[in-house]
C-alpha cells in the first residue's frame, strides 16, 4: 500500500506495522523460511507447478474480497501499466515460486540455503542495470558480513564442509529462480501508484493464471496429488503465510526503503530456517549458531541503514 493508502482511516496498530520496514521484512523472511521447509516436505508428493498454482489460486481467493474495491478504483492506472504488472506477475509470482519448488525436487536443503544468500547480489545487479543504482559501501560491507554469518551457520563453523557440497540440476534451477526474483524486487519500484491490495490481488490472480497450462500438463504427466492431511496443510500454509502475508510485507518493505536496502533480509531466511530446524526437528543449537546469527544481524543492520546525507 502507498503512504496515502495507509493514511486513510487506518487502525492505529495496522498503521504502525505498515510503516515498520524492518519488522515487515523480518516477517517476510520468517514466512519464506517456512515455505522452504514445507516445499521440501511437499517435494515428491505435490508436483511443482501444481503446488505453485494451488498456492497462488488460494492466495488470490483469500485476498480478493479485500482487494476488489481497490481493484475497481485503480483499474484505470492498472490498464495504463498493464504490461509492467503482467511482467511482475509472471516473474515474482508464477516463475520464481514454480522454479523454487522444481529445484527442491532435485537438490538438498543446504544447497538452496547457500544459494539463497546470493539474492542481494542479483538485486544489486538488476538495480544497477535497470535503475542505475549502485550499492553504497555500507550496503556492500553489510551484505558481505551477513553472508559470512549465513556460511557460519550452514557450514556449522567448519569451512572444510564446502568441499563436500555437490551442486546439481536443482541448484542451477534455483539460481535462475533467484535471478528472476531479483528482477521482480527491482521492478516493484516501477509499479503504478496503486493500493497495495490492488497490486497483490492483480499479481496473485495473473500469476496463478499463467500457471494453468503447466498445471494441466502435470495433471496428465505426473502422479496426482493425494488429498491427505499433510498435503492439505502444506497448501494452506503456502497460500496464507509465504504468499498472502509475506508478499504484502515484502512489497511494503521495498516501497519504504528500496530494493537494495531490503535485499540483505534474504540472508535472514536461512537464519530462520536453521532456527526452525532446531525448534521443529529437534536439532541441537551450538555456539556457531549464535556467532552466525550475530554476524547476519550485524550485516543486515549495516546494509539496510538509511544512507547519511553528505554535509
Amino acid at each position: 500500500m502507498t503512504a496515502s493508502d495507509s493514511a486513510t482511516n487506518p487502525a492505529p496498530a495496522t498503521h504502525w506495522i505498515a510503516n515498520q520496514p524492518y519488522l515487515l521484512l523480518s516477517l517476510t523472511a520468517l514466512f519464506w523460511a517456512g515455505n522452504a521447509i514445507v516445499g521440501r516436505v511437499a517435494a515428491g508428493h505435490i508436483p511443482p507447478v501444481t503446488l505453485s498454482f494451488l498456492r497462488w489460486s488460494g492466495a488470490f481467493l483469500i485476498i480478493l474480497p479485500f482487494a476488489w474495491p481497490h481493484l475497481k478504483h485503480d483499474w484505470p492506472l492498472i490498464r495504463e501499466r498493464l504490461g509492467m504488472l503482467i511482467l511482475l506477475s509472471v516473474t515474482g509470482i508464477g516463475g520464481f515460486n514454480t522454479l523454487q519448488y522444481w529445484a527442491l525436487e532435485h537438490t538438498q536443503a543446504l544447497n538452496t540455503l547457500l544459494l539463497q544468500s546470493a539474492g542481494p547480489l542479483f538485486v544489486a545487479i538488476w538495480s544497477l542495470a535497470l535503475l542505475g543504482v549502485r550499492l553504497t559501501l555500507a550496503q556492500a560491507c553489510g551484505i558481505a558480513v551477513s553472508l559470512c554469518g549465513v556460511l557460519v551457520i550452514l557450514l556449522h563453523g567448519d569451512l572444510t564442509t564446502l568441499k563436500n557440497i555437490e551442486f546439481n540440476k536443482g541448484d542451477l534451477i534455483f539460481t535462475v529462480a533467484l535471478a528472476i526474483f531479483g528482477l521482480y524486487s527491482v521492478l516493484t519500484l516501477k509499479r503504478p501508484n496503486i493500493h497495495g491490495l490492488s497490486f497483490v490481488g492483480f499479481t496473485f490472480g495473473v500469476g496463478a493464471a499463467c500457471l494453468i497450462p503447466g498445471f494441466i500438463w502435470e495433471l496428465f504427466s505426473r502422479p496426482l496429488m493425494q488429498l491427505d492431511a499433510t498435503n492439505l496443510l502444506s497448501l494452506v500454509y503456502v497460500a496464507v503465510f509465504p504468499s498472502t502475508l509475506a508478499y504484502l510485507c515484502f512489497n511494503r518493505g521495498v516501497q519504504l526503503i528500496g530494493a537494495n536496502r531490503a535485499a540483505p533480509f534474504f540472508h535472514v531466511v536461512p537464519v530462520f530456517g536453521s532456527a526452525m530446524a532446531i525448534f521443529f526437528l529437534g536439532e541441537q543449537p551450538h555456539l556457531f549458531h549464535l556467532f552466525g546469527y550475530a554476524l547476519v544481524l550485524t550485516g543486515v543492520y549495516v546494509a539496510s541503514r538509511k544512507p547519511v546525507a553528505p554535509n
